[in-house]
C-alpha cells in the first residue's frame, strides 16, 4: 500500500468554485487508475485543504502522477490556485483496523466524511 499527502494553499482571489469542479473532476478520472484505492479530502481551521489518497502499488502512483488529464490539473493548479502544495509519498510500514471485520470495502462513519470544498471558501 502507498499513501500520498497532497497539502494545499490557495492564492488570493483564487477561484474556488473552479477548483472544486476540477477535484471533482480528477476524483473520478483517478477512480478508474488501477491499483487507486480511496481518496480523502479535508480542511484544516486555517484553510490546508489535505488530501490522502491508498494506492495498491508505486506503480499505480506513477501512472496517476502521469496520466494527461493529471498532468494538464497540476498545470492548472499551479496557475490558477495554489500558492504552494507539498506532496508526500510513503509506503506503508503498517495497516491494522479495529472493529472492522475485513480492510476491503472499508468506508468512514458518516459523521468523518469530509469534503474539501464544500465546507465552505477556503482562507488563503
Amino acid at each position: 500500500m502507498v499513501i500520498v499527502i497532497f497539502r494545499t494553499r490557495l492564492k488570493d482571489g483564487a477561484d474556488q468554485d473552479a477548483l472544486a469542479d476540477l477535484t471533482r473532476e480528477m476524483r473520478d478520472r483517478v477512480r478508474n487508475v488501477p491499483g487507486f484505492v480511496s481518496i480523502k479530502e479535508f480542511l484544516a481551521a486555517d484553510g490546508e485543504g489535505v488530501a490522502v489518497a491508498e494506492f495498491e502499488t508505486m506503480a499505480a502512483v506513477t501512472a496517476w502522477r502521469e496520466h494527461p488529464d493529471h498532468l494538464q490539473a497540476q498545470e492548472r493548479g499551479r496557475k490558477e490556485f495554489f500558492s504552494r502544495y507539498r506532496v508526500q509519498v510513503g509506503e506503508v510500514v503498517r495497516d491494522y483496523t479495529y472493529g472492522v471485520a475485513e480492510r476491503r470495502g472499508f468506508a468512514p462513519w458518516p459523521c468523518l466524511r469530509f469534503a474539501m470544498f464544500p465546507l465552505g471558501k477556503r482562507r488563503h
